[in-house]
């Protein structure tokens, strides 16, 4: 492989493959292990829930959310391509806009949260200012995204070694400092405070769905299944779920809702500099993420200009888009201020309406409509098998949308059964069932025998000629 990755968003041939299996562990275990990820999981406890309740909602919302974003994940390397345009079968080569502007927003939105919180990280150690922080920082995660694939590979193994064995220095060290017994001590049990961080949880492993190939589609393809989805799975799950927890604990231990002081502060009680230590480890898995971030979106705006305008597939593409993307978030993280928390519990709740009926419905076309059988050569195709626009996919996606809205809660607009369950949003559960079925339902009519037999004559020259 090159020093820079030349590829974009075009299929990456058998004979480019390569990797193992278990390198999807570190880059999802320490994609999850930083600072963003500790914000998520106080959300209750700030809210006002106890620690012990807040913990059964993060785990049980870490379940939900990570198995869903496993199987995405073993869709790369049966295809070879980045995660979003694995959408056009389902959608159609227009309507896939649908989720990928969806897409662009929440990498948008990730990346401001993760620029904010290294200005307090940084204020934190050193007292450094805000706004020329946010620049350097979001410049060196560009710089690391622009190098790509390999790059960001070999930064997140070398950092899960490391977050593991501060987050096990950390954990011990939590029991010298409180008394568990009394910190666990099971409160009331307050339903819409506990669903609220449940779907939070699940929103947040969830919304790694929208990139998780874009990092396993370089493994050969004969890593299997099980595999991937195996090594994703614990991977972000035990990233993800020891992160949240260690969040909830730091708010709960010292009351307070800067996360980024709480968390030096307990490392500090358990060893004095501890916890300058972890915040420089979690600082640096911040920087990863950014990049992981700015890399995922700059695929997903090629993807979108692709649908409008045929672009040429590449390096330049590729970092022109990353260049486009590195504005827009810089200028929000400059413009940003308010309570970052409280902005967060709200982009997750959103993350959540827009993203269930999408992997919905993925997933099912993935593994029981089409079951892996595509054409990667008609995915670059306006006019070819799948059509500009799908009405299976855009008809299920509304059907599970609309279903979501009374269950909805938002600071704008509480849905009926919400405010009947008492303010609790539920509608991930609703979503999920009725987008996949209505999928289901609205492709017993396709034409599945037709369709196979041209996706051999269509992809016959693959693995030797460009797919445009």
């Amino acid at each position: 492989m090159a020093l820079v990755e030349s590829r974009s968003i075009d299929y990456v041939p058998l004979a480019e493959r390569h990797g193992k299996v278990w390198h999807l562990w570190p880059i999802w275990f320490t994609g999850d292990a930083h600072l963003a990820t500790l914000a998520t999981g106080a959300i209750s406890v700030v809210g006002g829930l106890d620690l012990f309740w807040s913990g059964i909602a993060i785990l049980g919302g870490c379940v939900l959310g990570t198995v869903l974003m496993a199987f995405h994940c073993t869709q790369g390397p049966h295809l070879g391509l980045p995660q979003m345009i694995q959408s056009r079968p389902q959608f159609g080569y227009v309507g896939a806009l649908l989720v990928w502007v969806v897409a662009l927003i929440t990498f948008i939105g990730f990346n401001a949260l993760n620029q904010s919180l290294a200005a307090s990280t940084l204020r934190e150690l050193g007292g450094f200012p805000e706004r020329p922080t946010i620049v350097i920082f979001a410049i060196v995660a560009l710089l690391v995204a622009v190098i790509g694939y390999d790059l960001i590979h070999k930064a997140q193994r070398f950092l899960a070694f490391a977050m593991l064995v501060v987050l096990a220095l950390y954990t011990a060290g939590s029991f010298t400092i409180v008394d568990f017994g009394v910190l666990l001590q099971p409160g009331p049990l307050k339903p819409t405070l506990f669903l609220v961080q449940f779907f939070a949880a699940a929103a947040y492993q969830l919304s790694w769905s929208i990139y998780v190939s874009d990092y396993s589609r370089y493994l050969p393809r004969d890593v299997g299944i099980r595999d991937s989805f195996f090594w994703t799975f614990w991977g972000a799950f035990v990233g993800g779920a020891w992160m949240m927890l260690i969040g909830a604990f730091a708010a709960a231990a010292f009351g307070t809702t800067d996360i980024v002081a709480a968390l030096r502060a307990s490392g500090d009680a358990m060893l004095p500099g501890f916890g300058l230590f972890v915040l420089v480890t979690s600082f640096l898995g911040l920087i990863t993420i950014t990049s992981l971030n700015f890399y995922g979106a700059s695929l997903t705006l090629l993807s979108v200009i692709d649908s409008l305008s045929t672009v040429t597939l590449g390096i330049k593409s590729r970092v022109s888009a990353l260049a486009a993307v590195f504005i827009v978030t810089l200028s929000l993280s400059l413009a940003a201020s308010g309570n970052v928390l409280h902005g967060f519990e709200a982009f997750l709740g959103i993350l959540t309406y827009l993203f269930t009926p999408w992997t919905a419905i993925n997933l099912v076309d993935f593994f029981f409509v089409r079951k892996g059988r595509y054409s990667i050569r008609a995915m670059f195709m306006a006019d070819g098998l799948y059509g500009r626009w799908n009405w299976r996919g855009l008809s299920a996606y509304a059907l599970g949308f609309v279903a979501m809205v009374p269950f909805f809660k938002t600071g704008l607009y509480v849905g009926p059964i919400a405010q009947a369950l008492g303010g609790a949003d539920v509608s991930m559960l609703v979503g999920l069932p009725v987008s996949a079925l209505a999928y289901l339902l609205f492709c017993r009519n396709l034409d599945l025998p037709a369709e196979m037999q041209q996706i051999d004559t269509l992809d016959r020259n693959l693995e030797t000629e460009p797919v445009r």
